[in-house]
Parts: C-alpha cells; structure tokens; sequence
C-alpha cells in the first residue's frame, strides 16, 4: 500500500486517478473545495480517503493542509499536482481578474505546494512529485497566451527544482496530456470578445469553441481512465522520467514544435555565433 497526496483530485484526471487508487488498495490524501463531494468514496474505502478543503491558490492553507496530511498519515509516497484551470481570449481581451487566477491556480499554487512538501520529503529520505502540465507547456495556441504562460512557467520551475531535489531521493515528472475527455473543457474561463478579433485565429478558435457547446474537450481523444494508468505507472518508474507525453494529438504537436524550434535555432547559429568576442589569434 502507498500513501499519494492529489490536488483537484474531485474531477477530471485526478479523479480518475484517486479512483483507481483507492480500487488497488492504497490511500489517498484528497485536496478538494467542496469534501461533501467524496462522502460516497469515503464510504466506500473507509479508512483509505484523507480528505482536506483547500484552495490552492491560499498559500496558507495549503501549507497548514500539507502538513496535517504528512502529520496525520505518516509517510506519503507520491504528490500528484493536479488542480487547474484554463482561460481562453487575446492577450488583451482577458480581464486582469482572469489573469491573476489563471496565474495563481495553475503557476502560483504548484510552485507553493511544491515547496511545501519537500521538507517532509526530504525528512522521509525521498518520495516523487508527479506535476501535471499539458501539451499547451510545449506548444502554444492562439488565445491561450494566459493558460501556456502558466504552464510553460511551471515546466521552467519544475525542471529546475528537478536538479536541486534529485540528490535526496525525490523524484520528479511533468505529465503532458493532450486533450482529454474531461469536463475541463466546460469550465473555461472565457474573456469577452473584442470585435477586432473576430477574424483572426483568435476568432476562429472562439467560433469553434462555441460550435462545440463551450467543451472544448467533450469529445477529445484521450480517455481519462487510461490516463490514470499512465500516470500511477510512472510513478514506480525508475528513475523518474523528466516528461510523459500521453495522447496522439499530444506527440504529434510536440514533436511538430521541438522540430520547428529545433530547425530556427539551427538556422541562426551563424548570428549566435557572430556575438562572441574573437578568438585569439
């Protein structure tokens, strides 16, 4: 049996993983707003589900929830950061409310719960952290500057805590899905629209969404419970992949991307180059 602890663990992905969790036998501390919504799973798995109400992005309270979890169940094994959100409109469309909870919930509070289970990790002797991001952390789309600011912002932190832990046994992966057949889709957070977009590929992506009745992800590729596999299986995997890139659509965006980064990198090295000092004759 193995202890994780999960953010936004009442829906989506990390519902699917607690489910499964629970189903094989081993515990589950659960971060979620409303704990009324796991009374059947509780009841269930008695003595399996560690529930807590936390909002992430209240720095405060998820440190005090981390610390009871770890306080109350001993060892944790896997930290699973899952909870987030997306938001969808330009640049300028995107009111300042809108980009300051896209940041907080999806940059913010991962970087904050990340820091705040480490000492218990460390005290352990080790553990893994298992940090949700998306395709959308190697690629980006046209009215999601917001959503990729955030998730390219946590690839950057979590690559670099990756070197800095490895030494005390702590093991970290970035899990990047690509769309998956969630509810995540229906909770976007959409900005008004600004009329001088409507034909542009903000436009166009805008008209899809609503062809799609607001769930951008209703009927995507990615099935939420093969997901879940996927993700409990790396966690025993040793040494920590840096990166699970799950889904078809997934590979192929961020392969096309590597590849065309990859290809304008290569083509300025002349330029690059052309900036160091001489060599010395």
């Amino acid at each position: 049996m193995r202890t994780w602890l999960i953010t936004g663990a009442s829906s989506g992905i990390g519902r699917s993983v607690t489910t499964r969790l629970l189903e094989q036998g081993d515990r589950v501390a659960a971060f979620v707003r409303r704990p009324e919504i796991f009374n059947e799973l509780s009841d269930t798995y008695p003595g399996k589900l560690w529930v807590a109400p936390v909002d992430v992005t209240d720095t405060r309270v998820l440190r005090d929830a981390v610390n009871r979890a770890f306080t109350d169940l001993g060892k944790i094994d896997v930290v699973f950061s899952n909870a987030g959100a997306g938001a969808f409109g330009a640049a300028e469309e995107l009111d300042d409310s809108a980009i300051e909870q896209q940041l907080a919930l999806n940059l913010v509070a991962p970087i904050q719960l990340i820091r705040a289970v480490l000492p218990h990790l460390r005290a352990q002797g080790g553990g893994r952290i298992i940090q949700m991001s998306t395709m959308g952390g190697q690629i980006t789309s046209a009215g999601g500057s917001m959503y990729h600011a955030s998730k390219w912002g946590i690839e950057g932190f979590t690559e670099s805590v990756m070197g800095e832990v490895a030494p005390f046994g702590i093991g970290i992966t970035l899990v990047e899905p690509g769309n998956v057949r969630t509810a995540f889709g229906a909770a976007l957070t959409i900005a008004a629209p600004i009329e001088a977009y409507a034909d542009t590929p903000v436009g166009h992506v805008r008209q899809y969404i609503e062809a799609a009745g607001g769930n951008l992800t209703g009927d995507a590729l990615g099935d939420p419970a093969r997901v879940a596999e996927a993700i409990i299986a790396v966690s025993v995997q040793s040494p920590a992949p840096e990166r699970l890139v799950l889904g078809s659509d997934a590979h192929s965006a961020i392969r096309a991307a590597l590849t065309s980064r990859l290809s304008q990198l290569d083509a300025g090295r002349a330029v690059s180059e052309s900036t160091d000092f001489p060599a010395n004759p």
